[in-house]
């Protein structure tokens, strides 16, 4: 006698409980994943280069601060350089004055002598003395006379006042007289001889 292999039965409703409670636990299990990524910030991946616009607005700041910076700088040079520059000619002459304050000193002196000298040649004497030291004075300071009479007429030099009839033809256009003397600061003309001048 065989025996036959019983084979087990199946009970449908119990099935259809079992692929329930698997549905519904994948269900409750996607809910709570739902749920843990919305509780969780999204972090954006980090870009490997800065955003264009950023970059640009901070170069942007960086160049106004260079900008601003160096118009302060040359604002500042600007305005030291006019008061050097107004000083400068305020006190220009300072120099000048302090060496030719003792020939003014010189001059008071021989005023007071004068009033009461009975010798004319040394008061005479007193008064070349006198303008010997001014002109010393001003030659130490590069100041040097012209000497016009007898040169040929030079415009660049001389001021011609008027013209003469020359005595004779090798002194046509030649300075014949000077009436005044002409003169150099540091080889610059910065009088002109008045002269006379033969036609």
């Amino acid at each position: 006698m065989a025996t036959t292999a019983q084979e087990p039965t199946l009970n449908p409703d119990a099935q259809v409980d079992t692929a329930g409670a698997t549905i519904d636990q994948l269900a409750n299990d996607q809910d709570q994943n739902a749920e843990d990524t919305a509780a969780e910030p999204i972090e954006a991946e980090p870009t490997s280069e800065p955003d264009p616009l950023a970059k640009a607005q901070a170069e942007l700041v960086e160049w106004k601060d260079k900008y601003l910076r160096l118009y302060s700088e040359y604002d500042n040079f600007r305005r030291r350089t006019q008061r050097e520059k107004a000083d400068l000619i305020l006190n220009a002459g300072e120099n000048v004055i302090l060496k030719l304050i003792p020939t003014l000193d010189d001059f008071e002196r021989a005023q007071k002598a004068m009033a009461t000298a009975t010798d004319l040649e040394a008061l005479r004497d007193g008064m070349s003395l006198v303008h010997n030291k001014l002109r010393v004075t001003l030659e130490q300071m590069g100041l040097k006379p012209m000497n016009a009479g007898g040169t040929a007429f030079n415009p660049d030099l001389h001021e011609a006042i008027t013209q003469i009839q020359s005595p004779t033809p090798e002194q046509k256009g030649t300075v014949l007289d000077e009436v005044e003397k002409g003169y150099l600061l540091n080889d610059k003309t910065i009088r002109f001889a008045k002269v006379v001048i033969g036609s």
